[in-house]
């Protein structure tokens, strides 16, 4: 007789980081700086005393809001990656509220996105009006998501 344990996790067992060396890092890459998801633009290592470890020094900016943000760490020690997710959803409507209303590739629909309030929600608006398809670019990471681009469809 044998007994079947099923372990369940939630969130479905996907974690919104993971662990990296910070030596490991690359500029272009993604990091968790004071629970920001930033892109690294810059990363600069130094080497300290006699037995001192190297610190690598980080540059990032916030991949959600453009906020810049800094970070010093020894080489070896281990940093925070955010799981980064990019899909691309075809603009159906401008809602009641500014929420859009997106169909991705499978017929998958969802409404519980805003426009954004900046020149890139204004020129969605503007396209979607003069009867542009468009697909929606929507950022993922950190239990966050967010509109970032679009791009209009061949016709």
């Amino acid at each position: 007789f044998f007994l079947h344990v099923i372990m369940s996790e939630g969130d479905s067992g996907a974690s919104t980081t993971y662990p990296q060396q910070a030596s490991a890092c690359r500029k272009g890459g993604h990091l968790m700086i004071k629970e920001h998801a930033c892109k690294i633009v810059d990363m600069s290592t130094s080497k300290t005393g006699k037995h001192g470890h190297a610190k690598v020094k980080f540059t990032a900016v916030d991949i959600f809001n453009g906020t810049k943000h800094e970070m010093l760490e020894s080489s070896t020690h281990n940093v925070s990656i955010p799981n980064v997710t990019r899909s691309e959803w075809q603009l159906l409507d401008i809602g009641d509220e500014d929420y859009l209303s997106l169909m991705d590739e499978n017929g998958t629909t969802r409404e519980d996105l805003q426009l954004p309030e900046s020149d890139l929600g204004e020129k969605i608006r503007a396209d979607f009006e003069a009867d542009e398809n468009i697909n929606i670019i929507v950022l993922a990471a950190i239990k966050r998501e967010q509109v970032m681009d679009y791009k209009k469809q061949a016709q």
